[in-house]
C-alpha cells in the first residue's frame, strides 16, 4: 500500500483526497520509484477540472523525482536505470501525486549529483518544455525578439534565463511589480504589467512597430487574439497552455490577413516520446542548470496531503517559480 492523491469526479481542488492504494510490482519495462519530491504543474489542474479529462476515478500528477526501488522484466539496458539510482521523470503513470509509483523505465532520467531531488521535481516538465519551445520550435537566433506571457511563472522564469543565454530579447507580461522584478532578475529584457498596460501597444513600441518573431502563450483565451497582433510577418504563435481557458478558433484567412502567420499547439510528450530525444533534451537542461545559467526557483513546498491547497494557490495566481509536494 502507498498514499496517493485521487479524485472520483472532475471539479475544483476540493475533489482531491488522500487515500491508501495498492502498489503493484513493476511489470515488463517498468520501474518502481519511491518519490522524494513531486512537481505541481498547471496541466494537473486541467486533468482535475476535466479540461483534459481522465477516466475516473483517477490519480494525478505527471512529474516526480525519487529513487528506483525495483525493476520489472526487460529493463536491463535502459540507460542509467538501476535499483538505487536517483531519477526523475515526466509523464509516467499520470499519478505522481503519491509516495511511490510504477512507471515506464524508458521515461526515467538519471540525476547528476549536482541536482537535488527537489530541484529536479520542480524543473523537469517546465525545463523540458522550455527546451522544446526555444530550441526546437522557435528556431531562435541571437538578436531575435519574443513575447513571453506569464514571464514570472515556473516556465516563464526558466524561459527568460534560457532566452538570455541564447542572446534573445524577451518581452514578458506579468501581473504585478513584484513579479516584474522576478522576471527581470531571471533575464527578461522588458516587462509589461498586463493589468495596467496594453501589451500589444507596448510590444509595438518596444519593437518600433516590427513585432516579435515568436509569441509563447501559456495563458490562452484572454491573450490569444491580441497575441496574433504582436507578431511580425510570418511570425509564430506557440500556444502551450490554457490558464485562462481554451483559446478561440482562428480562421486560416485571419492568419493570412495578419501577415501569413503560423500557429502551433505543441505538447511536450510528443517531443520526448522517443527515449533518445528525452535523454538529449534532459542533458541540455542539466548542462544549463549545473552551469548556473537557469535559475530553478522552488518557491513553494506543500505536504502531499495539502495538494488541494497547492492547486488553490496556483490557480489563484498566488505563486511564482516552481511548486512541489513533499511525501
Amino acid at each position: 500500500m502507498t498514499r496517493a492523491i485521487r479524485f472520483d469526479g472532475h471539479g475544483g481542488p476540493e475533489v482531491l483526497r488522500l487515500v491508501e492504494v495498492d502498489l503493484p510490482q513493476p511489470g515488463e519495462g517498468e520501474a518502481l520509484v519511491r518519490h522524494t519530491a513531486i512537481g505541481v504543474n498547471y496541466i494537473d489542474t486541467y486533468h482535475r477540472s476535466g479540461l483534459y479529462p481522465k477516466p475516473l476515478p483517477a490519480g494525478l500528477g505527471v512529474e516526480a523525482a525519487g529513487v528506483v526501488e525495483a525493476l520489472g522484466p526487460g529493463v536491463a539496458g535502459v540507460a542509467g536505470v538501476a535499483v538505487g539510482t536517483r531519477v526523475a521523470y515526466v509523464g509516467g503513470s499520470g499519478a505522481s501525486y503519491s509516495d511511490a509509483a510504477v512507471v515506464p523505465a524508458a521515461g526515467l532520467v538519471a540525476l547528476p549529483d549536482s541536482i537535488t531531488d527537489q530541484t529536479a521535481a520542480g524543473m523537469m516538465l517546465k525545463g523540458l518544455t522550455v527546451e522544446m519551445l526555444l530550441e526546437r520550435i522557435g528556431k531562435l537566433s541571437r538578436g531575435d525578439t519574443i513575447l513571453l506571457h506569464a514571464a514570472s511563472g515556473g516556465v516563464g522564469l526558466i524561459a527568460c534565463a534560457w532566452a538570455r543565454h541564447l542572446g534573445v530579447i524577451t518581452i514578458g507580461t506579468v501581473g504585478s511589480a513584484a513579479k516584474a522584478e522576478l522576471a527581470a532578475a531571471a533575464g527578461c529584457t522588458h516587462t509589461v504589467l498586463y493589468r495596467d498596460e496594453n501589451f500589444v501597444e507596448r510590444v509595438r513600441e518596444i519593437t518600433a512597430g516590427a513585432g516579435v518573431k515568436v509569441v509563447y502563450d501559456s495563458v490562452g483565451k484572454d491573450v490569444f487574439e491580441d497575441s496574433l497582433d504582436c507578431l511580425e510577418p510570418r511570425g509564430l504563435l506557440a500556444t502551450f497552455g490554457n490558464a485562462s481557458g481554451q483559446p478561440p478558433a482562428v480562421a486560416p484567412a485571419t492568419l493570412a490577413a495578419k501577415g501569413s502567420l503560423f500557429v502551433t499547439r505543441p505538447t511536450l510528450f510528443a517531443y520526448i516520446a522517443d527515449p533518445e530525444e528525452l535523454r538529449l533534451a534532459a542533458a541540455r537542461l542539466f548542462e544549463l542548470v549545473t552551469g548556473d545559467i537557469l535559475p530553478i526557483d522552488v518557491r513553494h513546498r506543500y505536504p502531499l496531503a495539502e495538494a488541494a491547497q497547492a492547486h488553490r494557490d496556483l490557480e489563484g495566481r498566488r505563486t511564482s517559480g516552481s511548486i512541489i509536494l513533499v511525501p
